[in-house]
């Protein structure tokens, strides 16, 4: 009889739990609410099946709203660049010179001229424009690659966060039929007083925040699922399944390696390049505010009667004196200056921030990988070695209920927190490639430090 009620009690105890009718019969009033709330939850209906974190970053990809505006935007910018290098529109006139007051609908006596004028940019200023029009598409599909980037990363962050809710609420509904078992071996024992009223009390309080934890795993995965399925264009309330691991055995890159894949890779960083490269062009533009604009006429002009030449045609040129306007461009130049040296500052501020985010995300992704590998190899085997000891010296009358209930408490507990604890590092690594800029390649340790090596 000992040995089944420790068998019971272990594969109960060890885990989430429901409820306990404790002490007798009538002294269980408080139970029935936790016993309730456990048999309350059942799997989401039409789940359908678990998606890996590739399939939900395809379909986030493919449906995110905001990547949808992005794209947008690039089309815009794309659209906007032929019309930036193309020449105004040509002007056609007609002028009636010399019409007699008297006879204001006599046009034989007067000159009929028909023109066509078309405006001429200095030379190099529509390639310039074009090239200025370029930069705006290349820092749209920056700002694109970006929200792409974001967006996987949240998904990410979403998705690890769901699969570690997914895992502790498993957890917990692997035992709960377990549990009950042993709450009722613990019972039958308590009245036929093999057990004192404190084991069966602490008992019933370690139970009952098996059951606040349960609470609390559903809420995680509630706001985890609305999280994912909106970052994936779907109803915030659809149902939804996750699978996958933790990767906890990709090793980390130095951070030096890691600064040198965010300055090829972040696309802020890159959008802020294009916007340097951009106002260097403008800069150029602006200077090529002295080289004179022109503008091209050709024109018929029909004579009055009785003219020597009735018809007649005439051509006419023209050009803008900019060196008589220097203080206008003088301005627009110094103004395409300072915002050259502007965006030169403010580059270098964002590589500054960027390798500063580099290393506190790489120093979150360190500990929090310290952390999952301490619960994974050795708080997790020793909680359960203590427990087995636990059971036998429980067995043998060497310990008592209290110190082996202690155990298997502690053996979930450490089980909890190494789910969290492996969907933290996942998380981080997620905070890691964000401010990169770029998936981590576990390879590239070993080729950085490679590297060195040769070098030295």
């Amino acid at each position: 009889m000992k040995v089944l009620t420790v068998v019971l009690c272990v594969c109960a105890l060890c885990w989430p739990a429901t409820t306990i009718r404790a002490q007798k019969p009538d002294q269980a009033d408080g139970l029935p609410d936790l016993n309730a709330l456990i048999e309350d939850r059942h799997a989401p209906e039409n789940a359908g099946p678990a998606l890996t974190l590739d399939e939900v970053e395809r379909m986030a990809l493919a449906r995110n709203p905001e990547i949808a505006v992005a794209v947008r935007r690039v089309v815009m910018a794309e659209a906007s660049v032929p019309a930036a290098g193309a020449l105004d529109d040509p002007e056609l006139m007609y002028r009636g010179w010399g019409v007699p007051l008297s006879q204001p609908w006599n046009y034989n006596a007067a000159q009929n001229m028909f023109m066509v004028t078309q405006a001429l940019p200095g030379p190099g200023k529509r390639s310039l424009r074009t090239s200025v029009a370029n930069s705006d598409v290349a820092e749209a599909k920056d700002e694109l690659a970006g929200t792409r980037l974001r967006v996987r990363v949240e998904v990410g962050k979403a998705f690890y966060g769901l699969l570690s809710a997914q895992d502790e609420l498993r957890v917990h509904d692997e035992h709960v039929a377990i549990a009950r078992q042993a709450i009722e071996a613990a019972r039958i024992r308590y009245t036929v007083g093999q057990v004192p009223q404190q084991d069966l009390l602490k008992a019933q309080l370690g139970l009952t925040r098996l059951g606040e934890h349960m609470i609390r795993f559903d809420r995680d995965v509630e706001v985890a699922r609305a999280q994912l399925n909106t970052l994936v264009g779907r109803d915030p309330a659809a149902s939804l399944e996750v699978r996958g691991d933790y990767g906890l055995v990709a090793p980390l890159p130095s951070a030096a390696s890691l600064e040198q894949l965010a300055l090829q890779s972040r696309p802020d960083l890159l959008a802020a390049e294009a916007a340097v490269e951009k106002s260097r062009r403008q800069q150029s533009l602006a200077k090529k505010a002295y080289v004179p604009d022109f503008t091209a006429s050709a024109g018929y002009m029909l004579m009055p009667s009785g003219s020597t030449t009735r018809n007649d045609y005439m051509l006419e040129g023209s050009m803008t004196l900019p060196w008589l306007n220097h203080r206008k461009h003088d301005a627009d130049i110094a103004e395409a200056d300072s915002a050259v040296t502007e965006q030169d500052a403010e580059l270098a501020a964002m590589r500054t921030a960027a390798f500063g985010q580099i290393q506190e995300s790489l120093a979150e992704a360190q500990a929090a990988q310290k952390f999952a590998a301490l619960y994974q190899d050795s708080l997790r085997p020793q909680a359960e070695a203590t427990l087995h000891a636990a059971v036998i010296a429980y067995e043998n009358n060497q310990t008592d209920f209290l110190n082996l209930l202690d155990s298997q408490m502690a053996v979930v507990d450490i089980q909890l927190a190494a789910i969290q604890a492996m969907g933290d590092f996942s998380m981080r690594m997620s905070d890691l490639e964000l401010a990169v800029g770029a998936p981590i390649d576990p390879t590239q340790p070993a080729a950085a430090t490679s590297a060195q090596e040769g070098q030295q």
